[in-house]
C-alpha cells in the first residue's frame, strides 16, 4: 500500500538522490524528483525540472510536499536559500532531512564550512528537520585513489579514513525520511577507520596497479584536522559494506536499481 504522504529529493538523479529514490520507491512511497535534467521517458516517480540558483521551478518542486530530502550538493548558499523560502511559502511545515559531513564544525575546509552554514540555515528556518552527518563516501576515495595512482609513485596524504558505501547512507535517510523531525541525529561512519595508504593498497590490487604507495604529511591546519580524524566517528560505525568489499562489488547495489539515466527503463 502505498504512502499518502509525497516526498520530494532534491539532486535525484546523483549517486546519494538515485539510492534515496530508488529506497523509497522500494517501501512503496510516493516520491517526487527534484532535477536540473528534465524527465526521462517512462519515469515511474514524479519529476519536477527546477534551476536551483535561479529559483526556477522551486515552487512547483515543493508544492503539496510532506517531507524533503535535500540531496543537491555544490557551494551555492542561494541553492539552499532559495529551496528553504520556497518551503516556508508552502504553509505546510514539511519535514526537511539534510545530509551533511562529519567533522564540518572541526575541519576548516570550504567545503566544510559551507555545510556547516547550511546546517545552520535548516536549524534557524523553522520548519521540521533532520540533519545526518555522515563520513566520506566510498566512491570518493576510489576517484582519489585513481588520480592519486596516476604517477609511477602513488603519493597519499597522512590520514585516517572511515568511508561509508552510499547505500548504507541512503538506507539511513530513508529511514529518517519515514519517521518524525529529529534535530540533529547521531553521526553515521562507515565499519573501518584505517588509513588512507591502506585504502589505497586496496584500490591497486583490485584494479591490478602496480605502484609504489608512499605517505607524506600536507601542511595547514585542514589536514591538522584530518590527521587527527576530527572527519571520523569511530563510535558510530556502520554495519555496512568495507572499502574492499566495496572495490570488489562494484557493479551498483540493489538500491540504485533506480537510474533515471536509462531510457530503456520500464517503471511498470
Amino acid at each position: 500500500m502505498q504512502s499518502e504522504r509525497t516526498i520530494l529529493v532534491t539532486g535525484g538523479t546523483g549517486s546519494m538522490g538515485s539510492a534515496v529514490v530508488g529506497g523509497l520507491l522500494a517501501r512503496g512511497h510516493r516520491v517526487r524528483v527534484a532535477s536540473r535534467r528534465p524527465a526521462p521517458d517512462r519515469s515511474r516517480p514524479e519529476w519536477a525540472t527546477v534551476d536551483y540558483r535561479r529559483n526556477r521551478g522551486l515552487d512547483a518542486a515543493v508544492r503539496d510536499v510532506d517531507v524533503v530530502v535535500h540531496c543537491t550538493s555544490g557551494m551555492r548558499r542561494a541553492v539552499d536559500v532559495n529551496l528553504i523560502d520556497n518551503l516556508v511559502e508552502t504553509g505546510r511545515d514539511p519535514h526537511l532531512v539534510y545530509i551533511s559531513i562529519v567533522g564540518v564544525d572541526r575541519v576548516h575546509h570550504p567545503y566544510y564550512r559551507y555545510k556547516l552554514d547550511t546546517e545552520r540555515l535548516v536549524e534557524r528556518s523553522g520548519l521540521p528537520h533532520t540533519i545526518l552527518r555522515a563520513t566520506q563516501f566510498h566512491d570518493l576515495v576510489r576517484v582519489a585513489c585513481a588520480v592519486l595512482a596516476r604517477p609511477p609513485v602513488m603519493f597519499v596524504p597522512d590520514m585516517p579514513m572511515q568511508s561509508i558505501d552510499t547505500a548504507d547512507v541512503a538506507a539511513r535517510l530513508v529511514g529518517l525520511a519515514t519517521g518524525p523531525a529529529a534535530g540533529r541525529v547521531p553521526d553515521l561512519g562507515g565499519p573501518e577507520v584505517r588509513p588512507l595508504c591502506e585504502l589505497a593498497g586496496e584500490y591497486l590490487r583490485a584494479v591490478g596497479g602496480r605502484r609504489r604507495v608512499r605517505g607524506f604529511r600536507l601542511p595547514g591546519g585542514v589536514f591538522a584536522a584530518y590527521r587527527a580524524g576530527y572527519h571520523t566517528t569511530p563510535e558510530q560505525r556502520s554495519g555496512g559494506r568495507t572499502f574492499a568489499e566495496y572495490l570488489a562489488a562494484r557493479p551498483q547495489p540493489a538500491e540504485l536499481a533506480y537510474r533515471p539515466a536509462d531510457p530503456g527503463r520500464d517503471w511498470a
